[in-house]
């Protein structure tokens, strides 16, 4: 069994974050960088999943060279290889850009039979990714999954629902995107982490995925300007002298809350 995995490097949530005052897009020299907490889930169910089928586990993420940490990572949790997108003319991609060059890089991939991923980046929220990827490679989708399980070439998810939760089923291959309640995700050991070095990494562009048409749209969308988020002020403290109720209720009507 082939199963891909595709991983994103994100900002930091615990760090300061940084824009570029060109683009407006991410400033990667002076943001806090780590593997997104959700694609080390996905990477964990991947692995886990090769623990009980035997499976080969390719890493795949798109961005620049401090990207290749983000697979140097799950390589070091037990991935097999992987494969980093790098291209200076996918910076500030969009989701549609994003999951039509990722979909390229896992047909690159031979006999695949699963693609996992999480079911939103922490950066951008979108949320989208995985169904387009899963569209372009012809692939049925189960998405935010929470529990997971492979049965005679079917895969079968469970899902949580507002009102409940759903079963889902689809022939292999397929393509799956998981929550955070999926699992844990395991340490890479030090052992993991010296063998990560020696695991192979293929190094790919845009001419390289698409050779006969290198004219990708990269975004189709543009910000013109942003600005930095205000200090917070200082709250408005109410000493109750038998007046605070009516004080409160004062302030929300004022700014129309109530």
């Amino acid at each position: 069994m082939n199963i891909v995995v595709l991983v994103k490097q994100v900002p930091d949530t615990a760090a300061e974050r940084a824009l570029s005052e060109g683009d407006h897009t991410l400033d990667r020299e002076n943001t806090d960088l780590v593997l997104d907490e959700i694609n080390e889930r996905a990477a964990e169910e991947a692995l886990t999943l090769k623990e009980t089928t035997d499976a080969e586990v390719t890493v795949v993420s798109m961005g620049p060279d401090s990207a290749l940490d983000a697979i140097r990572k799950v390589l070091a949790m037990g991935a097999d290889r992987g494969i980093h997108i790098c291209d200076d003319r996918l910076q500030g991609a969009d989701v549609v850009t994003t999951a039509r060059v990722l979909a390229a890089a896992v047909r690159t991939v031979a006999d695949v039979d699963l693609v996992l991923a999480g079911n939103a980046a922490t950066d951008g929220q979108a949320s989208a990714v995985p169904a387009i990827v899963a569209d372009l490679l012809g692939l049925p989708q189960l998405t935010h999954v929470r529990e997971l399980g492979l049965d005679a070439g079917r895969v079968r998810a469970e899902r949580e629902t507002e009102s409940g939760e759903a079963t889902l089923e689809a022939p292999l291959p397929a393509l799956v995107s998981v929550t955070e309640k999926i699992n844990e995700p395991r340490y890479p050991s030090f052992k993991g982490i010296m063998a990560a070095k020696k695991k192979p990494v293929a190094t790919v562009g845009l001419d390289d995925l698409f050779p006969d048409d290198t004219g990708v749209l990269v975004s189709r969308t543009r910000v013109v300007e942003a600005v930095p988020r205000p200090a917070r002020a200082a709250g408005i403290r109410v000493t109750d002298d038998g007046s605070a109720g009516r004080q409160l209720a004062d302030h929300l009507i004022a700014r129309k809350l109530v």
